[in-house]
């Protein structure tokens, strides 16, 4: 082989390699990602170029996905209606698949929340939540609520109190971690005297006073507390919903009956309900400054001003749409339109589209990974 020749093909190696680190770019600090459903694929998407980087198989009916706190680790809820049970990771950074969660028995899994390094979900068909620790590897809780398709969750930022909707029971779960021993029947009231004839409360599951913990007596119950569970009567189709962020109200975008059920968190009631014309709705987001409610309802994108509870702006977007994002520092938006293939660019200042990212078929779950 002629020295010249060999030049060439060095030349050319050398070519191919750099155009293939050029296409393999890697993760920004900041990314979106988004899920498509017909392609099984989870696209990281550079904010400032609205690219994707990549593209990662992420199995079959992806529905939602959350970002751990240092943005490094996507988690994905494989659906299916019920009929899957498990949850997808993926390395942001190495962009590729990690590994799968075998959830067992909790079929359904849907709704995610990262909240105190842990990734909570909500199990449909076993009508239960639950968190999966991975600094264990191992689902660490499990709490039933007895209510029909609880989809979507929200933990508490002290992961002390957490609500679901649940879209065929109409309802919403609010679930208060209370102190003290978990399983342990409740004693008498202060200052209740006993029956006539028994010499202290007994019989009714309370153990004599100073017994428990001694020889004899019964052991105290679990460490961690128990959970006090309130269940909420809302619109029919109780779907997307999100917390203000003062903590103070919920808002639940009832799909069937086109209307939001506005709930005092702290008095556990619904105290106004908004006859927001939002049929279909699917996700509801506030902005960080919590002035402003999205909810993607069929191909229109309804804004309602928070303190007021009326709406300020309608925006079609496309034939049906899915997941909202709101970008954390509330200059964009971002709003899955699953018909077209694509997701819509929200301006926030000016409450007008300005853009689209090419998600892949039926996008639907949005979430935002920032890396620490």
């Amino acid at each position: 082989m002629s020295l010249p020749l060999v030049r060439r093909l060095l030349l050319a190696n050398i070519v191919s390699a750099l155009a293939l680190a050029a296409a393999a770019q890697s993760t920004p600090s900041t990314a979106l990602l988004v899920l498509s459903k017909q392609d099984h694929t989870l696209a990281i998407v550079d904010p400032a170029t609205l690219k994707a980087l990549a593209r990662v198989p992420v199995g079959d009916d992806p529905h939602e996905v959350v970002a751990s706190a240092d943005g490094r680790t996507a988690y994905v809820s494989n659906y299916g209606f019920g009929r899957f049970h498990t949850l997808t990771v993926v390395d942001l950074d190495g962009q590729k698949q990690k590994g799968v969660i075998d959830l067992g028995a909790l079929h359904g899994p849907h709704g995610l929340h990262f909240q105190q390094g842990k990734v909570w979900f909500t199990a449909e068909a076993a009508k239960a939540i639950g968190s999966y620790d991975p600094a264990t590897g191992k689902i660490d809780w499990i709490m039933g609520t007895g209510q029909n398709r609880t989809h979507m969750i929200y933990v508490f930022p002290d992961a002390k109190k957490i609500l679901t909707t649940n879209v065929s029971s109409a309802t919403v779960t609010i679930l208060e971690h209370t102190e003290g021993p978990a399983g342990m029947p409740p004693g008498p009231p202060p200052g209740a005297q006993p029956p006539s004839g028994q010499p202290q409360w007994q019989g009714a599951g309370v153990p004599p006073p100073g017994t428990v913990g001694r020889q004899g007596g019964p052991p105290p119950g679990p460490p961690g507390g128990d959970w006090s569970e309130t269940v909420i009567p809302v619109g029919r189709g109780s779907e997307g919903f999100d917390v203000t962020p003062d903590l103070k109200q919920a808002w639940v975008a009832n799909a069937w009956d086109g209307t939001i059920s506005v709930i005092d968190i702290d008095a556990k009631k619904v105290a106004a309900t908004l006859a927001a014309n939002a049929r279909g709705a699917n996700r509801l987001k506030f902005t960080p400054d919590g002035k402003l409610a999205l909810v993607s309802a069929g191909p229109e994108l309804v804004i309602f001003d928070v303190a007021s509870q009326k709406e300020v702006k309608r925006l079609t977007i496309g034939h049906g749409s899915g997941g909202v994002l709101i970008q954390p520092d509330g200059e964009r938006a971002y709003v899955a339109c699953s018909g077209d293939a694509y997701v819509v660019v929200v301006d926030m200042k000016k409450l007008e589209i300005t853009g689209r990212v090419e998600a892949g078929g039926n996008p639907d779950g949005l979430a935002w990974a920032v890396r620490q």
